[in-house]
């Protein structure tokens, strides 16, 4: 399903006229698909809520909620006669979605918080689909796809993986977002990190090293604090690129690191002295 989703949409972004590269298709295909994925993890968070008899307050609201303006259904059929498309999707999507999300960035209560990643994700994003009527094409057949089981959430990360490294392949400016996924998983295994410690890459681009860690260390009888520390405590990065720098914190969102620890950095400009002695583990990717 996953693979037959991203080779449709592949085949839509080859007419549209403001995607022109690899670049271009990760990055795009990228601000869909975490929405998509940011909706699921509501609607799993609100019917875990109602089935505790709790109130649960949704991050996205009113008509910027993914079933408002990206796939609006009426007896859980699509309802075209609602959904936006051409020139008002672009629109709506340029003038109205992204600076509402941008906004999460101020209104968050601290950075370590998925409301302040969403804020950063659409401050540096740019929507660059031109054709409103492609952009419905992407949205319906996202749509599509269900990121609700961990079994899901693995085989959507592994095939956004496989489309950041031929991101990577597309020419040399791209080279420094990922580095192979065998060399990756040696450094993983020979290192063997652990609960507890904390991993440190400080020039994260894809976040791929802090991805396959936080595979290898998550494991289905973690306590809760160990969960945690896992989600908070343990993973922390900096990358300068503005695109790698996005790529890497949706990359481990999609690995389900809901806040991920990365700062918009250039490592290289600091003073070795100053940086933090406390990690466990260093990794250049």
């Amino acid at each position: 399903m996953y693979e037959n989703a991203f080779n449709k949409i592949e085949r839509d972004l080859r007419a549209e006229e403001g995607v022109a590269n690899e670049l271009d298709y990760v990055e795009q295909t990228s601000w869909v698909l975490f929405l998509k994925y940011l909706h699921d993890l509501e609607t799993e968070r609100s019917d875990r809520a109602e089935l505790d008899g709790e109130d649960y307050t949704p991050i996205i609201e009113g008509e910027y909620r993914w079933g408002k303006w990206a796939a609006p259904k009426e007896g859980g059929e699509f309802d075209h006669n609602v959904a936006r498309i051409g020139d008002d999707l672009i629109k709506f999507v340029d003038q109205e979605l992204f600076p509402y999300l941008a906004s999460f960035r101020q209104s968050a209560t601290s950075p370590q918080t998925i409301q302040y990643k969403i804020g950063e994700v659409f401050t540096e994003l740019r929507n660059k689909f031109r054709s409103g009527y492609i952009l419905r094409d992407v949205l319906e057949a996202i749509d599509g796809l269900s990121f609700n089981t961990q079994e899901q959430r693995h085989e959507l990360s592994e095939l956004y993986e496989t489309r950041i490294k031929r991101m990577g392949n597309a020419g040399r400016n791209g080279g420094e977002y990922y580095t192979p996924r065998p060399l990756i998983r040696a450094m993983i295994k020979v290192t063997v990190p652990k609960i507890g410690e904390t991993i440190y890459d400080g020039a994260v681009g894809s976040a791929g090293f802090l991805c396959e860690a936080y595979t290898h260390m998550r494991a289905d009888n973690l306590s809760a604090s160990d969960f945690e520390a896992l989600q908070t405590k343990t993973f922390y990065g900096q990358e300068k690129k503005g695109l790698a720098y996005i790529i890497g914190i949706m990359n481990m969102v999609l690995h389900g690191i809901e806040a991920p620890n990365l700062i918009h950095s250039n490592t290289l400009n600091e003073n070795v002295m100053d940086c933090p002695s406390s990690y466990d583990l260093g990794l250049v990717s």
